[in-house]
């Protein structure tokens, strides 16, 4: 099975150049974060660190963390040619510990945790890592809407999504989609695996966003009677 590491490169110019602030899908994630400003901010699972970049110059105080050497190596290459102040750290997601404990203001894993494989210890240590009070936003494919059996139909009255094993939890992969989920494949879990677990690890949730795309930000009209990405906000109490 495939990594980051083996598509570094390819992710790196597949996610673009493009600024954050013109992402529909991350309009609705900077709402959830509210101001960064002056705040220590851990980008989990933060790659070749495009949202790394896009709080630094928010004016929080970053740490990108992710698993993928190569994929921090492109991050740091940014940082080098454009520095920000943000700190690059290579672990994993699911054994967030010291030095990183009680250190940060808000965590954000952006569009990242349906390809980590352990949800209960990716939560437990986000957990850890925030301060008392601290937020956890995160951002994935629709659970609803993203299985190993999912596409689109055309009917008379237009395309449909259509859906199937989503009782079936674990590793998908498919030849048929362009992005990451047709290069290393993606974790599925049901809606209620995920809230469950992340209240389970000690986490409040705040608040959910299903971001309605408009026909002008999508190039699939599916999308727009239907949600692709799922956003939770939590709090540590």
């Amino acid at each position: 099975m495939k990594t980051y590491d083996d598509i570094a490169e390819w992710y790196d110019q597949w996610i673009g150049t493009s600024a954050m602030g013109d992402d529909p899908i991350f309009a609705e994630v900077a709402a959830l974060m509210g101001d960064v400003s002056g705040r220590r901010i851990c980008d989990l699972a933060c790659g070749q660190g495009r949202v790394a970049r896009y709080l630094a110059q928010s004016g929080a105080r970053v740490v990108g963390v992710d698993l993928s050497a190569k994929l921090l190596a492109i991050a740091r290459r940014h940082e080098e040619a454009d520095p920000r102040g943000i700190e690059y750290v290579q672990a994993d997601a699911r054994q967030l510990d010291e030095p990183l404990a009680g250190t940060f203001d808000g965590v954000l894993c952006f569009m990242a945790l349906m390809d980590i494989q352990d949800l209960a210890p990716t939560f437990h240590g986000v957990t850890r890592i925030l301060r008392p009070g601290g937020w956890f936003v995160f951002s994935i494919l629709h659970p609803c809407y993203h299985t190993s059996r999912s596409g689109e139909m055309e009917t008379a009255e237009g395309t449909v999504r259509t859906i199937g094993r989503y009782f079936e939890e674990g590793h998908w992969r498919s030849d048929t989609r362009p992005g990451p989920p047709g290069r290393v494949g993606s974790y599925h879990r049901t809606l209620s695996t995920y809230l469950n677990t992340l209240t389970a690890a000690g986490l409040q949730l705040v608040r959910l966003s299903e971001p309605q795309l408009s026909p002008s930000n999508t190039n699939r009209a599916v999308w727009s009677d239907v949600p692709s990405i799922l956003i939770v906000s939590s709090r540590k109490p």
